[in-house]
């Protein structure tokens, strides 16, 4: 893959705190990081809601199964992020599975409860009413309950979406690119960059703005409805 150079701090180019033209000369190189923040962090979340789809089908049918699957994605969720990196490195090396296992994994205990949580707030009306017409089990699941609980599945994406982004900072101490790479590179350049932290930073702070409004304005878009429940 081909890597972006960032141009080091010119001494005389501009304010020292912030220099317009150090951005301009790295354009490149901050998009390029841009775009693998957002894959990395796309990638998780979309592991994170299928593996977090198939932990709560299992524990809406087996009700035994949900506080054991939330008790380890909860266990899960404290373990700090940089000590999973440590952990699976040795196995899979400084790889993107390496990344993706702990950034899906730390999205798990969010999702599976939102999910849970979404279906269990479904009236029994609903459910009796469906049944009534002749639904299946599968397709009371499916069709009527996780399309009404949508809108607390998203409201659990949005956050894990959030934390996702500020977790795949991160993974620039393996090597995976990511805003996190200007961070670190303003901090261990011989003379301290703050044109690249602020750059690191400030963009993972509008990157997770931006992701959130737009996951905010597809459940809108998704389910109107809960618009007029909130209303009432």
């Amino acid at each position: 893959m081909h890597v972006t150079t960032v141009t080091p701090l010119a001494a005389d180019s501009g304010p020292p705190l912030f220099q317009w033209k150090w951005v301009d000369r790295n354009a490149d190189a901050i998009v390029q990081r841009l775009v693998e923040h957002i894959s990395l962090t796309g990638a998780a979340l979309g592991i994170g809601l299928v593996v977090s789809i198939g932990l709560a089908v299992v524990s809406l049918r087996y009700r035994w199964s949900y506080p054991v699957i939330l008790g380890t994605t909860g266990a899960l969720y404290v373990i700090p992020s940089l000590g999973a990196f440590a952990v699976l490195v040795p196995f899979f090396g400084l790889t993107f599975v390496s990344a993706m296992i702990p950034l899906a994994t730390y999205t798990l205990l969010i999702l599976v409860r939102n999910i849970v949580t979404g279906v269990d707030q479904v009236p029994n009306e609903v459910r009796e009413a469906a049944v009534g017409m002749g639904y299946t089990r599968g397709r009371l699941l499916w069709q009527i309950e996780l399309p009404l609980a949508l809108p607390v599945v998203i409201a659990g994406l949005r956050v894990a979406a959030v934390t996702t982004i500020g977790l795949v900072t991160v993974t620039s101490m393996l090597g995976l690119g990511g805003l996190g790479y200007f961070i670190r590179g303003g901090i261990q350049t011989p003379i301290p960059n703050p044109t690249m932290i602020i750059v690191g930073v400030g963009l993972s702070v509008v990157l997770a703005v931006v992701v959130d409004l737009v996951l905010w304005l597809g459940e809108r878009v998704l389910a109107p409805w809960s618009r007029k429940v909130r209303a009432r």
